[in-house]
């Protein structure tokens, strides 16, 4: 998830004495295995200079910047919001040499004047046109919203009255083909869903690509509106059998399916690829979990870790008042710090400006409603078929605890229909894994496992034929 797994963004702004700093910089992080091409377009502003941040690898382009101070050959760069200090050296008229550290974790960031090609991977299974369907760029209005979203729309070539989908995306602002570290899960799922004869809508986030709206103001439950827009915009189109209409939500969308399902009369079917049946406090303690130890930070660190994040959530889900949270918080968190010295925060950040940081990552309006949300809530009313998958290697959002609490909702809610399955060997994102490491995704080739789109599709048809 946002996938609960977050790739760093990062606003700045640069000063210069002497030498020419105005211009487009380009640089990279390697995070994990994975790089990140960053491009900071600097431009001079009364006695000093403004910048902005380009992201290309995550579509992220004009990001506002903060603060620098530049002592000439030396730069120095902070971002309080998100807990970054760059430290750099400027080499010349062409070049920064310089250290990245968000959070206590430091990386080589080099800058230049040249820029970095994108590298090309390996994805055997992303289909390339002419493709052996009909594909449609569509747009659908949510009209509570007052938002337009636009996505792509998959239409068998043979026959008539098709069942459909509606693809939803997992945390953090996806595109319509959920494209994350060079795949694009979505893109293969619909290409495979298609060919098999079933129809296929999947849409830009709001916010993101050609959607409009506000991505970082919305919550679950406002992403939950888009899909009702979109299965309203189906019924309108002849080509789609208006009575044959699923979704299949991956990560927070499989929060959001069961949602959509009570809300709606008009779903026929749901499927769950690694949605949660716990809290999203629960969800998130167990992610930090697994993914600090495939890292391998030692127990006792994690522990420390984990003991902090536990009372801060703890907090905010216990919570009554909830007016003026953010002062509330701010005083719990530096009561903690307080009580507890050996507690750890990022070097090179005050404990003010780190308290800052937290409360501001915490009381966003996603945040707040993720952290309080129980899914069996909803998984208890739903009435369709249900097919919930996980991958048994996924340390976003771990099987066992998870699967375990839907089928106990489904069964106390009394769902005669539904199939719970955990897919030996499948990370989160459903590819073949060694360990289930965040760090592997990008490194995997496959993008989405041939066993898991053998069983999505099978059991859609079981459904609809």
């Amino acid at each position: 998830m946002k996938t609960i797994y977050t790739y760093l963004l990062l606003s700045l702004g640069l000063a210069l004495y002497g030498q020419e700093i105005t211009g487009k910089w380009h640089g990279s992080l390697n995070i994990q295995g994975t790089t990140l091409r960053l491009a900071f377009n600097i431009e001079k502003a009364g006695n000093g200079y403004k910048s902005t941040m380009d992201s290309p690898d995550q579509s992220a382009y004009d990001i506002p910047v903060t603060s620098t101070i530049f002592k000439h050959p030396h730069l120095t760069i902070e971002v309080k919001n998100l807990g970054i200090t760059y430290q750099g050296t400027l080499n010349g008229n062409d070049s920064i040499q310089g250290e990245f550290n968000q959070g206590g974790h430091k990386f080589l960031l080099n800058l230049s004047r040249k820029e970095i090609k994108k590298t090309v991977l390996k994805r055997p299974q992303e289909p390339n046109p002419p493709y052996p369907y009909e594909t449609e760029e569509v747009d659908f209005e949510n009209n509570d919203a007052n938002i337009k979203l636009a996505g792509t729309l998959s239409l068998p070539h043979e026959g008539k009255s098709f069942p459909a989908v509606i693809l939803i995306s997992g945390s953090g602002p996806q595109n319509r083909d959920e494209e994350i570290l060079g795949h694009k899960p979505f893109l293969v799922l619909a290409d495979h869903l298609t060919k098999h004869g079933i129809a296929v809508l999947r849409y830009d986030d709001r916010g993101v690509g050609q959607s409009t709206g506000d991505f970082k103001t919305a919550t679950t439950a406002d992403f939950a509106t888009d899909v009702e827009s979109a299965i309203a915009y189906l019924k309108t189109r002849k080509e789609i059998n208006s009575n044959q209409i699923g979704l299949i939500g991956h990560s927070e969308g499989g929060i959001i399916a069961p949602m959509v399902a009570n809300a709606s009369n008009d779903v026929a079917f749901i499927i769950l690829l690694a949605g949660t049946g716990i809290r999203g406090d629960q969800v998130l303690i167990r992610q930090q979990e697994l993914i600090a130890k495939a890292q391998g930070i030692p127990d006792a660190k994690i522990k420390k870790t984990l003991t902090q994040n536990r009372r801060i959530f703890d907090f905010v889900v216990n919570l009554e008042d909830t007016s003026n949270l953010e002062q509330k918080l701010s005083i719990e968190i530096t009561k903690m710090l307080d009580e507890n010295p050996d507690l750890e925060t990022p070097k090179g950040i005050s404990q003010e400006d780190f308290v800052a940081m937290q409360v501001k990552q915490i009381t966003s309006p996603w945040m707040g409603y993720f952290l309080k949300y129980d899914p069996t809530t909803a998984l208890e009313k739903v009435n369709v078929p249900i097919l919930a998958l996980n991958g048994a290697k996924d340390l976003q959002v771990p099987p066992k605890e998870n699967l375990h609490a839907i089928a106990s909702a489904l069964t106390k809610g009394g769902n005669k229909d539904f199939t719970i399955k955990e897919l030996p060997g499948l990370n989160h994102l459903f590819q073949e894994s060694e360990t289930g490491a965040v760090s592997e995704y990008s490194q995997i080739e496959q993008t989405f496992s041939p066993r898991a789109l053998k069983e999505i599709t099978h059991w859609i048809l079981s459904k609809v034929n």
